[in-house]
């Protein structure tokens, strides 16, 4: 989907392996790691990225923070933290506003091209078909609302299911 000069992609692929400007890190408070998304990223990037995310004295819920991608294909990591799902309307802002601040940081970086993962959707338990509708609609409309630098934004689902859902989400959003 193209919206202004940029294109909208849904892939179903292994975000650490991709060649990007930057991924995002379904990342914790702590930014020190986890399970999931977190941990894959963690352990592909190596050892520096724990160092340099231990200097960044961790990040709210709804924020994101910017690191180098070390052994990653990807120059740098977005590590943005998204709500643990608790069914008040509070997390569908908290969700949006994690992925606003992604896309802040990828223009103050002047990136070209960002992956995003299903935030908060692993261990934090956000339903999947509510955090597509929300994750797509502010990439989308933050797209339509701003100049930007990006020139490709990337949905990238791990698995057949989510890629599906998000698939949906988009069609229903287009």
């Amino acid at each position: 989907m193209r919206i202004n000069r940029t294109m909208l992609d849904l892939i179903q692929a292994d975000i650490t392996t991709l060649d990007v400007d930057a991924i995002v890190n379904a990342a914790n408070s702590s930014l020190l790691g986890g399970g999931g998304v977190d941990g894959a990223i963690h352990r592909a990037a190596g050892p520096d990225l724990l160092a340099e995310c231990r200097t960044l004295g961790g990040c709210p819920t709804g924020e994101a923070k910017i690191t180098k991608g070390y052994r990653l294909k990807a120059r740098r990591v977005i590590h943005s933290v998204g709500p643990v799902y608790s069914g008040s309307p509070r997390d569908a802002e908290l969700l949006a506003s994690a992925v606003r601040s992604s896309l802040r940081l990828a223009d103050d970086y002047r990136l070209k091209s960002i992956a995003f993962p299903a935030i908060s959707t692993g261990a934090y338990g956000y339903p999947m078909d509510e955090a597509a509708r929300i994750i797509l609609s502010t990439l989308i409309e933050c797209l339509r609302a701003q100049e930007t630098t990006l020139e490709r934004v990337i949905m990238c689902l791990y698995d057949r299911h989510a890629y599906q859902v998000f698939g949906a989400a988009l069609r229903e959003l287009a």
